[in-house]
């Protein structure tokens, strides 16, 4: 059966607006589809009129739409893993008191698709359906470095602490391996650190990523080693949980 070939555009439009922070314009779009940009443009607005995108007025950009949040929430909920983890989740932002994620590997990226968010005032906040290139958060980290995801081609920098070059973030991903944790320091965005930690199923595989966020008022050099122990404490009772079930 061949496909309808509007509808694949408008999934692939919705792939590109889903990798990148910064949105697309209708000539962006249309390069990278190779198509002419009255036809972006018209595949955009139908995108805008349903809710699956939205266009920046100031800048012209578009972006992921409302109902696109709302179908990934409502697939989140319906997730297995997602449910087994979340009291661990709480656990993690009980015992360090900041935010706590989970992450899987998807579409090159890591993708956020759990959260408890922390209680303090000045937190840090990951939506749901975030995806991430994975060399510049934590979680991302864990993935690579246990062949979840492969090294991308391209890294990209977005602070000055993102790693850029390929043989200092295989070296880096050598020490996670070993450590049995990663961390971030202000590689994805300023004034964030993370710590995370795999989860591993009872066959032995690395399924996830677990970990916390936090300003760095906070996730200081001083305190990371506890609360890097008590990330790897609550990593520790995933994996007993799924050899015990």
């Amino acid at each position: 059966m061949n496909e309808i070939q509007s509808l694949a555009r408008g999934l692939d439009i919705l792939a590109i607006l889903g990798k990148t922070r910064d949105g697309a314009t209708i000539s962006e779009v249309a390069a990278q589809l190779a198509i002419d940009k009255s036809s972006a443009s018209r595949l955009l607005y139908t995108l805008v009129q349903h809710g699956f995108a939205r266009r920046d007025e100031t800048t012209h950009r578009y972006h992921l739409g409302a109902e696109v949040i709302q179908l990934s929430r409502s697939m989140f909920s319906r997730m297995p893993l997602r449910e087994t983890i979340r009291p661990y989740l709480r656990r993690l932002m009980e015992q360090t008191g900041e935010s706590a994620h989970l992450a899987l590997p998807a579409q090159g990226m890591v993708l956020y698709v759990d959260q408890v968010e922390s209680r303090f005032i000045l937190k840090v906040e990951t939506f749901l359906g975030l995806l991430a290139p994975p060399h510049t958060t934590a979680a991302g980290k864990v993935l690579l470095a246990h062949g979840c995801l492969g090294v991308p081609g391209r890294l990209a920098q977005f602070t000055l602490n993102t790693i850029t070059d390929r043989q200092p973030l295989q070296q880096h991903l050598e020490q996670v391996r070993h450590n049995g944790y990663a961390h971030d320091d202000e590689e994805f965005a300023l004034g964030v650190r993370g710590i995370a930690v795999p989860v591993i199923d009872h066959h032995g595989r690395v399924v996830a990523a677990i970990g916390i966020a936090g300003p760095i008022t906070r996730m200081t050099f001083d305190v990371l080693p506890r609360l890097t122990e008590k990330v790897v404490q609550v990593g520790n009772a995933v994996m007993d949980s799924f050899v015990r079930a």
